[in-house]
């Protein structure tokens, strides 16, 4: 491990009474963890200060001793055992703010019970001193008694050695990390009632009883952060992917078997895991040791041992979990920026939009449909249904929309996509570089044409499941019309060319140049939308020119939706070291050449630099827009409009919330998922459309305008952003008037409404103004109802002015698309 270690004092044993009523700053300077060689022996002894410390001399800090307990109550109730999570406090000094496991701390040289235990104690599974430990440390945390769980109560399961900087805290250069050999300790009570939680205020800042689904709903929660060890152990053993007599259960999943059996345990071999890519770095610019085969620092060679539930590791130990946490929310993953709840009630159209699409105008499913229902292996398709729904919430909804024609050959195009990502993405499970790449050219001939083709261990969660369980989207691949699979099996087989072209590229700083950034998109993106124009001509409800002369469109479509997610997603794919800015662009403005320049901006210089190369990149993006404005205006079927369309205006509301917006540099930016909510429901027709992208290329301009008139800033894309901008105003002018009109009109009827809604009430039910509650609630009801006449009235005026302009291409639900005489004309 190089100089990690070097920092030693001799191991000591003599007894002192541990003081729990110490400061953080005492704690660290005073406790003595175990320093470790790297088999687990004990070699000598630091603060905890000193093994914590990531610098140029200790890179990774000094490997020490650690436990994790995991106390359960094991009558639940309904949802089954529950865990007692724990959230640091905000004024810990390493890894604050983030939940974890129910106590996770260090056994101490020179303890008055002793704390140290040696080889012969792990063998017999006994670790009297870590158990003792975690005792003292669950009383100190938590208040928790120490009559009220005893030794022999604990169950030790298996060891684990892992690394983690604690960038997401202190930034890329963090002084502070953590370096353990961590046992994992379960312990079960049978109420909660059993025991006393009293936490310290220092220590902890909530607790939580959880069951596995809470907790896995809890890791999807992109707002919450994870400690990195436990999101290792749940990924890893915790939580199971299920099977069979219980093969790949996890050991939550069958906790009696866990607490009485040692069919779990594993005391011979310590699993060794490095970091996502976010938390390498660190004072000493630490990088992974745990390839597979040898520590790059001069360490023992790592085995392919296997998982405590006796599965193989796929290349080298743990070494898909490190991954998994970057994917799948983990702690690590830079924190989201979401507007309060209180600015998102400050617009109450957008609440009427969420209500109106939750409750009485959802998006229709078509799944249903006897066409469906009789084509396809009912219980395959709804393996499909829930994976996507799991994999891409956000598609789900507007794939089950689209006709029943082409509904399941886009769900399928999209999870055969999904897949091949996965396979791209997992920078671990492969050997090499030369196993990925031959893995991926080889997808199209494998996985879509071996009706028993999988993948194990690849990916993580629902992309792994989805890979492992692949046969089962086959199946219903293989029902599709030969067309639908020509389509499907040539997009796969371009898309996995390009993969592979840059799995020996690096881009821990972007790619090269504005052509190279423009490749990728192609490749990952705008064949996604030459694809599926294939697939809506192929259905009959596209015109055939829609895959000829502007096919071109399509591919631009593409590419506007992955350069939008690119920008906004800067930081968390720096972090990941796989990063897509183009080095032409972002080195104008780069004072040290390095893409994390522009992260966590600590002064005004760092800033405006990074503001300057984003507009710069949002402008590229914007000259798009004009392209697929002419793609969506070539679409005749209403539902097949929908689909393409919606996520085209959730793209341009991206692009101006993180226009001039320093938040890209220290998270991620969202838009409000009210605001969604208004896009989907007013994305109905090319009057919404050009309506949208208008009040948004406006905004932007608001935005570039204010950000010149002071003094201090020249922006050396602004006249370029203006032009794009208002290229897109003067496409979309005529028929955003047109909305405009409109809803003036419905503001004085919608106001009249309200006007005639409140004067019912007062009169209906005097008393309720009585009251400020009553009257907030009166309120309320007054202004939904106005937005819902208001919704009324623009509805029926649409429909009466398209029906009044005689529109030459009017879009149609595929029912009646079908029975147009135009368009069968067209299409033959």
């Amino acid at each position: 491990m190089g100089n990690e270690n070097q920092k030693l004092r001799p191991s000591s044993t003599p007894s002192s009474r541990w003081d729990a009523s110490m400061s953080q700053s005492q704690f660290m300077e005073r406790d003595t963890v175990l320093v470790l060689d790297l088999n687990d022996n004990v070699i000598g002894s630091a603060s905890k200060k000193e093994s914590h410390v990531f610098s140029h001399d200790t890179p990774r800090g000094i490997l020490h001793r650690a436990f994790s307990v995991f106390l359960f109550e094991d009558d639940g109730g309904v949802g089954g055992p529950r865990l007692l999570l724990q959230k640091r406090a905000s004024t810990k000094i390493t890894f604050p703010n983030v939940w974890t496991n129910t106590c996770c701390s260090h056994p101490l040289h020179g303890m008055e019970i002793d704390e140290v235990d040696g080889p012969e104690d792990v063998v017999s599974g006994m670790v009297r001193g870590v158990k003792s430990a975690a005792i003292r440390k669950l009383g100190h945390e938590l208040g928790i008694k120490s009559n009220e769980l005893k030794v022999e109560n604990f169950k030790f399961l298996t060891r684990l050695h892992y690394w983690a900087a604690d960038t997401v805290t202190h930034g890329k250069r963090s002084p502070w990390g953590e370096h353990e050999i961590d046992y994992v300790l379960f312990v079960t009570v049978p109420s909660r009632t059993c025991v006393t939680l009293e936490p310290h205020p220092e220590e902890v800042d909530d607790v939580k009883w959880v069951t596995k689904s809470e907790l896995l709903d809890m890791f999807h929660n992109e707002g919450l952060l994870f400690s990195p060890w436990f999101r290792i152990i749940a990924d890893r053993w915790l939580v199971g992917a299920g099977g069979d007599n219980g093969e790949g259960a996890g050991w939550w999943d069958d906790l009696r078997r866990t607490m009485t059996t040692d069919d779990f345990c594993d005391y011979g071999a310590i699993h060794r895991f490095d970091p996502p890519a976010e938390h390498m770095g660190g004072g000493g610019n630490a990088g992974p040791i745990f390839d597979g085969s040898v520590d790059k620092e001069g360490g023992a060679e790592e085995k392919k041992s296997e998982d405590a539930d006796g599965r193989k590791g796929a290349c080298g130990v743990g070494a898909s979990t490190a991954h998994s946490l970057k994917k799948q929310g983990a702690y690590g993953k830079v924190q989201t920026h979401k507007e309060s709840k209180l600015s998102q009630l400050m617009h109450v159209d957008e609440i009427w939009s969420a209500m109106t699409l939750l409750y009485l105008r959802p998006l229709r499913s078509n799944l249903d449909s006897p066409f469906i229902q009789n084509l396809f292996d009912a219980d395959d398709l709804a393996f499909c249904d829930g994976i996507l729904c799991k994999v891409s919430r956000s598609f789900a909804s507007v794939i089950r929309q689209l006709p029943d024609e082409m509904l399941v050959d886009v769900l399928i195009f999209y999870l055969v996509l999904r897949a091949l990502d996965t396979v791209e993405d997992d920078m671990t499970y492969f050997p090499t570089a030369e196993a990925k790449i031959a893995t991926l050219l080889s997808f199209h001939k494998t996985a879509l044409v071996d009706p028993a083709w999988s993948m194990m261990g690849c990916g993580m969660g629902d992309e792994r499941r989805l890979l492992e369980e692949f046969p089962r989207c086959h199946s219903i691949y293989a029902s599709l019309p030969e067309s639908s699979r020509r389509v499907i099996s040539d997009i796969t087989c371009r898309m996995a060319t390009g993969m592979a072209e840059f799995v020996n590229k690096d881009l821990g700083q972007g790619t090269e140049d504005l052509a190279q950034y423009n490749r990728y998109c192609h490749f990952v993106a705008g064949l996604v939308g030459e694809g599926l124009s294939c697939l809506f001509v192929s259905s009959g409800l596209e015109k055939p020119s829609l895959v000829g002369e502007v096919l071109y469109l399509s591919d631009h479509m593409g590419l506007f939706l992955q350069k939008t997610n690119i920008i906004r997603d800067y930081l968390e794919d720096y972090a990941d070291g796989r990063a897509f800015w183009p080095r032409s662009v972002w080195k104008k403005y780069s004072a040290t050449g390095d893409l994390g320049y522009f992260a966590n901006p600590v002064d005004n210089v760092v800033k405006v630099a990074g503001l300057k190369c984003l507009n710069e990149l949002i402008t590229d993006a914007l000259e798009l827009v004009p392209d697929c404005l002419a793609y969506l205006s070539q679409l005749r079927c209403a539902e097949v409009f929908r689909f393409c369309a919606i996520p085209q205006v959730m793209a341009i509301a991206t692009l101006d919330k993180c226009y001039h917006n320093a938040d890209v540099f220290t998270g991620v930016v969202k838009i409000r998922k009210g605001m969604s909510c208004q896009l989907i429901k007013d994305t109905t027709d090319m009057y919404g459309v050009h309506g949208i992208f208008n009040r948004f290329a406006r905004s932007i301009i608001r935005k570039a305008e204010k950000a010149c008139s002071r003094g201090d800033y020249d922006d050396p894309s602004y006249d370029r952003t203006i032009r794009a901008c208002h290229t897109i105003i003067e496409l979309t002018q005529a028929e955003a008037s047109t909305v405009g009109n409109c809803l003036t009109g419905e503001l004085i009827v919608a106001s009249c409404a309200a006007a005639a809604t409140a004067t019912c009430l007062a009169v209906k039910v005097p008393h309720v103004a009585s009251t400020k509650g009553s009257l907030a609630a009166s309120t309320t009801v007054v202004v939904l109802a106005s937005f819902g006449m208001l919704s009324l009235f623009k509805n029926g005026f649409t429909k009466k002015y398209d029906e009044g302009v005689g529109r030459s291409v009017p879009l149609l639900p595929a029912v009646k698309l079908k029975e147009d005489k135009r368009f069968q004309t067209e299409n033959t």
